[in-house]
């Protein structure tokens, strides 16, 4: 009895001590990516733990200009994917070599049945239409200014949300007649809206870059994602989400 007895507390000894050497070994990157990442992304995360064992991606995804401020306060960020440029270049050489890796195009979202027959930008002044957009900060805020302002349009918006996903899920719920959010975005939302693409959307696409950032804590492991999402695997997975590739002139 007292062999079984010292039998079982060994093998409980190095079980303990397996998990925690596994614990040990676990290695946390942590990626703050603009909310229309958020799918593609968590599908890039997944693929690239595979291929490294005991990495473990965490996210925090949101408006990229909130990103940007959470990050100079000093947040725990490894790696940082911008919906724009601009708020990259805020980042200044806290941001090291970014690089562009997806485009995007805004659209039109509608719910179900389109109740305020929308078929084109313009219709989104019509009298009575609730249109919500991305604030002027965001990059679909950005965008949406400048398409609008190519058209000749004035807005004007029952509300101006933080992230894209705010818009989108106003316009889910039934909340909005019209949101302008991005094509990846309707596509992904599968049947709880409609899009309507537009011609002056052409005018705003959005360049998305990806960049280690200067306080990352394993600036190789930051590297390694950053190339990954550029690789091909990566761009497979933004493509089949609607992502554009950006040119080389970009």
């Amino acid at each position: 009895m007292r062999r079984i007895t010292a039998l079982l507390v060994i093998i409980i000894f190095a079980l303990a001590t397996l998990t925690g050497c596994g614990k040990a070994d676990q290695e946390t990157l942590t990626v703050y990516a603009a909310a229309s990442l958020n799918k593609s992304f968590t599908q890039i995360a997944k693929d690239f733990e595979k291929k490294n064992p005991g990495v473990v991606v965490k996210f925090s995804f949101g408006g990229s200009s909130d990103l940007v401020e959470q990050i100079k306060a000093g947040a725990d960020a490894d790696v940082f994917a911008s919906a724009d440029t601009k708020n990259m270049d805020l980042l200044g050489d806290e941001a090291i070599k970014p690089q562009l890796f997806a485009t995007n195009t805004l659209e039109i979202a509608v719910p179900p049945g389109n109740p305020a027959s929308i078929s084109k930008f313009a219709d989104l002044t019509k009298p009575g239409v609730k249109l919500v957009i991305c604030a002027a900060e965001v990059p679909c805020g950005s965008a949406t200014q400048t398409a609008a302002a190519s058209a000749g349009l004035k807005l004007k918006p029952v509300s101006e949300e933080q992230s894209v996903t705010d818009v989108l899920g106003k316009v889910a719920a039934g909340e909005a007649d019209a949101g302008l959010v991005y094509v990846t975005d309707v596509l992904g939302a599968g049947e709880a809206v409609t899009g309507i693409p537009f011609a002056e959307s052409a005018s705003a696409v959005i360049s998305y870059p990806i960049a280690r950032l200067d306080d990352a804590d394993d600036d190789d492991l930051a590297d390694a994602f950053v190339d990954f999402v550029l690789s091909a695997q990566g761009q497979a997975v933004l493509e089949k989400a609607g992502f554009g590739s950006p040119s080389p002139t970009q």
